[in-house]
């Protein structure tokens, strides 16, 4: 299981391991909206030779595409970030706007979840933002809700206001109104950070409005997860 990059650009980085497989192993791509699961099938008279075929040839994979391989098999990328969180013994919340409590929502699907996940805040409006979230009227008005100073504050307010050791935070344009030339439609903020860093990126989306908002709480996701693993 793959997220980072689309199929196409996987399809690269493997494309020497994918022509070197035995005529008895098949890889296949299948891409789902932010994340690309890999799947290696064969075929073979001796079934448990062919797993361990299978298993030799998904860790070369791996080693591949390192840091685009969350788990495997049906894990969930939001069970993921919970392990991590609980092996480091650390605890989360999220800051919302476009996706309003998209996010929240995927990481209280894991059963005990309480362990690690403090609370959200969705920020929906600008007053919500600064009344609530500490974001100052002075970013709002010079940068824009939609701004990677707004989501740096937004972090900022929610570690302070949920009493937590990470946040993550999302502004964007859902759609299908709403953008501008400047910022169309699809342009979204996210940030994720502690009390000592905070790491940003943006995006650049479509037009579709649940498309987008699922899209950004994958990628939102994905950045905590980078952000566990590097710091």
């Amino acid at each position: 299981l793959t997220i980072g990059e689309g199929e196409s650009r996987i399809a690269r980085r493997v494309a020497d391991f994918e022509d070197s497989l035995p005529a008895n192993i098949k890889l296949a791509f299948l891409p789902n909206l932010g994340r690309v699961r890999l799947r290696l099938s064969g075929v073979g008279n001796d079934k448990d030779q062919l797993n361990q075929q299978l298993d030799n040839l998904k860790e070369e994979v791996v080693r591949l595409i390192p840091e685009l391989v969350y788990g495997s098999d049906e894990e969930q990328l939001e069970e993921v970030i919970g392990q991590m969180l609980k092996d480091r013994d650390l605890t989360l919340a999220t800051a919302e706007s476009c996706t309003g409590g998209k996010i929240a929502q995927r990481i209280t699907t894991i059963p005990g979840s309480s362990a690690y996940f403090t609370g959200s805040v969705v920020a929906y409006s600008n007053a919500v933002k600064e009344n609530v979230l500490g974001v100052s009227s002075d970013t709002l008005k010079n940068h824009g809700a939609v701004s990677e100073s707004t989501v740096k504050e937004m972090v900022q307010g929610a570690i302070k206001l949920l009493n937590t050791d990470l946040a993550v935070s999302i502004s964007g344009i859902a759609g299908p109104g709403g953008g501008t030339p400047e910022k169309p439609v699809g342009t979204v903020w996210m940030a994720v950070g502690n009390k000592d860093r905070i790491v940003t990126q943006k995006l650049q989306i479509g037009k579709d409005r649940l498309r987008n908002i699922e899209y950004s709480s994958v990628q939102a996701l994905n950045m905590i997860r980078k952000f566990l693993l590097s710091d």
